[in-house]
């Protein structure tokens, strides 16, 4: 037995959530002291997530009321995992940049299939291809942040000293402004909570909406991702 797998880990190791959002951390904060339990790795937990999340897109495709919660609740579980990659990974001291880079890559194809199937979805039960073109929109501008994310980490890592992304989290702040509290929403609780915000609409049969808002939002996302202020804080 390895000094790893003779460890004992508690909730004694894991922070209680202090603040209402992201909803989803109050889900994580339940789940990991299970995953813990398990001799399962942050990288093994994050293809959990990215296989519950590719399961929760996979729901829209068809369209209709019941496969559109189901997808979301699976979101929720993705969403929920993906969380807890990150608290075992810190807990058990197997924190490293791949792992990072892996939970990335996770995130950003539950993000491009998500927009894609529901697109698809939707324009199957109205005959109407307009929406599977802004489900395609929003997938493009997911992508675009996510290949924006990863050359700004391979330029930070290249430069003398550069501080890891753990480094950089620790040195997040918080909003204090109605400027950064705009930009904290829209950047971080937004994100952060989406599996939630899939789960209401889908429960009120309306996923729909996130088609338009998606397709510019996601633009402006990775637009306002180029200025240093939007990357200052963090759930």
């Amino acid at each position: 037995m390895t000094e790893m797998e003779s460890c004992t880990f508690t909730t004694g190791d894991l922070k209680a959530p202090v603040q209402l959002f992201p909803l989803v951390r109050h889900f994580s904060y339940r789940l990991t002291p299970l995953l813990l339990q398990w001799p399962l790795t942050p990288n093994q937990i994050t293809l959990i997530s990215l296989l519950l999340g590719l399961a929760g897109a996979a729901c829209f495709l068809g369209g209709g009321w019941l496969p559109g919660v189901m997808g979301g609740f699976l979101l929720v579980a993705c969403y929920t995992f993906d969380n807890c990659d990150g608290e075992v990974a810190r807990i058990k001291g197997l924190s490293s940049e791949f792992g990072a880079r892996l939970d990335d890559f996770s995130d950003s194809m539950v993000d491009l299939s998500f927009f894609v199937a529901l697109g698809y979805g939707t324009a199957q039960i109205t005959d109407q291809d307009f929406w599977f073109w802004l489900g395609l929109m929003a997938a493009m501008g997911a992508a675009i942040d996510y290949f924006m994310d990863l050359f700004r980490e391979v330029r930070l890592k290249s430069k003398a000293g550069a501080k890891t992304r753990a480094e950089r989290v620790k040195e997040s702040k918080q909003p204090e402004d109605i400027p950064d509290w705009l930009i904290y929403i829209f950047h971080k609780l937004s994100r952060a909570d989406f599996c939630i915000i899939v789960l209401v609409l889908a429960v009120l049969n309306v996923t729909w909406v996130l088609l338009p808002l998606a397709a510019v939002g996601a633009q402006v996302y990775w637009v306002t991702s180029l200025f240093e202020r939007t990357r200052s804080f963090h759930t």
